[in-house]
């Protein structure tokens, strides 16, 4: 049955049949362009149309009106006009020509929806190539790629820049740890200045002296011997292993910013009290040194919750390195200011001045950092839209129960496990052990050499920002996947300072080649950020804040029993002790290095996706 248009009316009925999409699509295109006014349309008719305007090039149409080439996406904006039996107002061209370009003919509506189009195109291919991108790397595509598949991160710079919100809040993130850091390690500093060593077998500590010569002199000392110097330091560890699972689920629950926060305030507040709590005795002073570990075990797993949802996975090597670099350079600053300031003002003073800052920083946390893109009032529309697409795809955070029978069957996160603790190993032992085998062996004084003892620090702060970086460009240009880069920085921060350090036995009274061979195996070692250490969020981001806390229990317990192994190997015999102590450790990250290339992966695991947790 035909159907009469008229303008500004559309009667229809129901056709026999549906006609083809390319008719409907070309005797829409005519209607808007306002060439076809008044036509009386049959279902042969418009079939014998479109093949009448087919035959002529396009250019010949009903009434002899040329029909230009028009972009079928755009009619997307207006479904409707694609159904049979509706069509909508014809519009008038007189109106129509108000509006265009001065480069077109009046009332040709083209440039309008063409750019429509091109945003809407654009905006669908965006959004593929990002998902294809990211399923590829994830599963370890290699450079074979075709060149129209090209990352997301060459297709928006406008967003990838330095004053980008998720740059800010890895500056932020970078200072937090930094002032986290400078709390840590305050106590290892000062209380070379707080102890009196006439004393050395003295348990009291409730009759303060007068300070030692070179520091300020209204300082109160006490008699500590050096194992009560050892118990004091060492109690950090014993909250600090306790609070790293609890951390990482409670941030889970309620957010990685509050708990972060939480964390680093509570920290500042503690460090105010050392050294009222030094005057009311040794067991008050251990006793907040507990506190203090239980408050900082808490921010490192939030941490990683907070870049499970700001991360993109094209990122998360430089966004994390950059932040984790915080911790050396913090460590750094207070071997270098705590000393001046115990000479100067005198060791409360560096409580008071570190602790005082660190309540300050916490105002500006939780002034400056939003949970999620989704609730940061300031972050722009199209970095928002970047960062929570190519997140789409993991889920939410965890919710109350945790797949904890999952995670123990899991290969991938034991050997993420395996190698942590094997890496912890040779890292904590040359932090603690090395000054004594430089002191004893080499007779290096580090306090006369105070720069040398710090390029390991300085080396170990750059390599993290360099590794992150180079990780990141390697995903980019889709040169590796995500398996290969994790498991190749980490191969490369686990193998070269274990033969490093079995060198240095056989490099014999060189003290300067030794400071060198440990500032290269600091600075190497630092790969391992971009590698196995942010492997959590690679395999479950949900739960990224959970298996850190996991993993780093295990580096902490390796922290413990390292210097202790050390120690019992070095009492029969000095050289042969040292040389089996570094045998040890490069045997030690051999094995967690063959573990974890066999059983690592780049890829989110079934127990830790949102589908199977709900099931």
């Amino acid at each position: 049955m035909p159907c009469q248009i008229t303008r500004g009316t559309a009667a229809a009925a129901q056709p026999r049949h549906r006609p083809s999409s390319t008719a409907t699509t070309a005797l829409t295109a005519a209607i808007l362009t306002g060439h076809m006014t008044r036509a009386r349309v049959t279902r042969r008719g418009r079939d014998s149309w479109w093949r009448e305007g087919s035959s002529a090039g396009g250019g010949a149409g009903p009434g002899g009106a040329g029909l230009r080439a028009f972009p079928c996406e755009a009619l997307v904006r207006a479904p409707a006009l694609f159904h049979p039996t509706r069509f909508p107002e014809i519009p008038n061209p007189a109106k129509a020509s108000r509006s265009t370009p001065r480069d077109t003919e009046p009332g040709d509506p083209r440039p309008r929806l063409e750019i429509i189009s091109r945003r809407s195109r654009q905006q669908r291919c965006r959004q593929g190539r990002m998902q294809h991108h990211v399923d590829d790397a994830q599963a370890g595509a290699g450079p074979e790629a075709e060149q129209d598949e090209a990352p997301l991160l060459a297709q928006q710079p406008s967003c990838t820049g330095l004053c980008s919100t998720r740059c800010g809040l890895a500056v932020v993130l970078h200072i937090s740890f930094f002032l986290a850091y400078t709390l840590r390690v305050s106590l290892s500093i000062a209380i070379i200045a707080m102890s009196n060593s006439s004393h050395p077998h003295s348990w009291s500590s409730s009759a303060p002296h007068s300070s030692d010569p070179g520091f300020a002199q209204d300082a109160p000392t006490y008699n500590w011997s050096v194992e009560t110097q050892g118990i004091i330091l060492s109690s950090f560890f014993y909250g600090y292993s306790l609070t790293q699972a609890l951390g990482g689920y409670c941030s889970g629950l309620f957010g990685g910013k509050p708990v972060l926060g939480s964390g680093l305030l509570l920290s500042s507040v503690l460090t105010l009290l050392v050294p009222r709590s030094a005057e009311l005795g040794v067991s008050c002073l251990i006793g907040l040194q507990v506190l203090l570990g239980l408050a900082e075990g808490v921010i490192f797993p939030a941490q990683y919750t907070l870049w499970a949802k700001w991360a993109p996975p094209l990122e998360r090597s430089r966004l994390m390195n950059i932040a984790d670099a915080g911790c050396t350079f913090g460590t750094f600053f207070a071997l270098l200011v705590a000393g001046i300031i115990c000479q100067s003002l005198g060791w409360p003073f560096v409580f008071y001045i570190f602790g005082g800052v660190g309540c300050a920083w916490c105002l500006c946390w939780f002034f400056l950092v939003h949970e999620d893109p989704a609730h940061h009032p300031w972050i722009s529309a199209r970095e928002q839209e970047y960062i929570v697409s190519s997140l789409a795809h993991q889920g939410s955070s965890h919710g109350r129960s945790l797949p904890l029978v999952a995670m123990a069957k899991s290969l991938p996160l034991w050997a993420i496990t395996i190698a942590c603790f094997c890496t912890d190993w040779l890292f904590y032992m040359l932090l603690t052990s090395m000054p004594m085998f430089m002191n004893n062996v080499l007779h290096f004084d580090l306090r006369e050499n105070g720069f040398l003892s710090s390029l390991p620090y300085i080396g170990n702060g750059l390599g993290h920002i360099l590794a992150g970086l180079l990780a990141d460009f390697l995903l980019a240009r889709r040169v590796l996947g995500t398996a290969a880069v994790r498991k190749l920085f980490s191969a490369l921060g686990m193998l070269l300072p274990a033969t490093f350090l079995v060198a240095v036995p056989y490099i014999g009274c060189s003290s300067t080649v030794v400071v060198v061979l440990l500032t290269l195996a600091l600075t190497i070692m630092s790969m391992t950020g971009a590698g196995i250490n942010i492997n959590h969020i690679d395999i479950a981001p949900r739960y990224a804040g959970f298996l850190l806390g996991i993993t780093n229990t295990f580096g902490i317990v390796a922290g413990i029993i390292a210097p202790t192994t050390v120690g019992l190997l070095i009492s029969q015999d000095l050289q042969t002790g040292w040389r089996n102590a570094f045998f040890l450790s490069a045997a030690l990250n051999l094995f967690g290095l063959i573990f974890y290339i066999a059983f690592g992966s780049g890829t989110i695991q079934d127990w830790a996706r949102e589908d199977a947790a709900g099931q």
